[in-house]
């Protein structure tokens, strides 16, 4: 298996498993009473309109699916919309002036997932614009009543661009969130394992916080370091170092939780020896300082 379809397998199965949380059952249903939008949770590599199907999806881009040079035309704004939001959220404005963004969910420096909604407009739909719709879709060869696209076009929801933000925003949090998860569920997941290796993962869990070595888990289950290296690699996925690694950094994250923990309390707290370590190896499995990750759960910096 190559190194990509190694990674659409890890998306595709964190997404999975992420949909199915009680926490993101809960936040979807809040944010569409919440805010009447759509909101969807895709793999990296999906292929597909996001929204179908959604009971808040806009009733133009409902109508514009049904047709297959439309339908398209929205598939390529999907993936373009994707490719500008490889780090950061991002809000790319289709052929009919509406607007969709996605937040990517990363695990490390690993963009597993992303979040979406949209299908809104930033101003007040005009006779102008739905003008200029329509004879782009002219151009597509699109088959639809004019009549009833512009009845449609014209009950789009509208937002302020503080409104927008904000939303984005609550999406950004709670990629954070998801993040979180997808980290727990990385450093969680075992791959019919030996008792030996479940015992040493206890062992990294309860020690966690001390200058574990990895001859030190070897004798607390004793295995000789050169076996257990191998062996836990082969059940993990990850070698002792980088599995000890997200162990602390997920530690780390729920002490931030607090708004009232300091960073470098937090570092030491988990088991880290300096805050050089600390923050290199902060960054690589989380992919952002510790300092943005603090900025992210707390932005008005209590």
């Amino acid at each position: 298996m190559t190194s990509t379809e190694s990674d659409t397998k890890r998306s595709r199965k964190f997404v999975e498993q992420l949909r199915t949380s009680q926490i993101y059952r809960d936040y979807e249903q809040a944010f569409r009473e919440t805010t009447g939008l759509p909101i969807s949770l895709q793999p990296v590599d999906g292929w597909g309109l996001p929204f179908a199907n959604d009971p808040k999806q806009n009733p133009f881009c409902s109508l514009m699916a049904g047709t297959n040079q439309s339908c398209a035309a929205c598939l390529q704004h999907q993936a373009g919309l994707k490719n500008h939001a490889g780090v950061e959220p991002s809000t790319l404005k289709c052929f009919a002036g509406l607007c969709d963004s996605a937040v990517p969910i990363r695990v490390g420096e690993n963009v597993v997932a992303f979040l979406q909604t949209g299908q809104v407009l930033l101003h007040q739909p005009d006779k102008r614009q739905f003008a200029k719709t329509t004879r782009q879709l002219l151009r597509f060869g699109t088959e639809v009543d004019l009549k009833v696209l512009e009845e449609k076009y014209f009950q789009s929801r509208v937002l302020t661009t503080k409104q927008h933000e904000s939303i984005i925003r609550l999406l950004s949090i709670f990629a954070q969130h998801l993040a979180a998860l997808a980290n727990q569920l990385a450093v969680q997941e075992e791959h019919s394992e030996s008792p030996q290796i479940t015992r040493a993962r206890s062992f990294i869990h309860e020690h966690q916080d001390e200058d574990l070595s990895l001859e030190q888990v070897a004798k607390a289950v004793n295995m000789s370091a050169f076996y257990f290296c191998k062996m836990f690699k082969k059940a993990s996925g990850m070698t002792f170092t980088d599995y000890l690694a997200r162990v602390r950094v997920e530690k780390v994250k729920n002490l931030l939780l607090n708004p009232h923990k300091r960073i470098s309390e937090a570092a030491f707290e988990a088991g880290f020896q300096s805050l050089s370590q600390f923050n290199r190896v902060f960054r690589r499995v989380a992919g952002e300082s510790p300092t943005t990750y603090r900025e992210r759960i707390h932005p008005q910096g209590h």
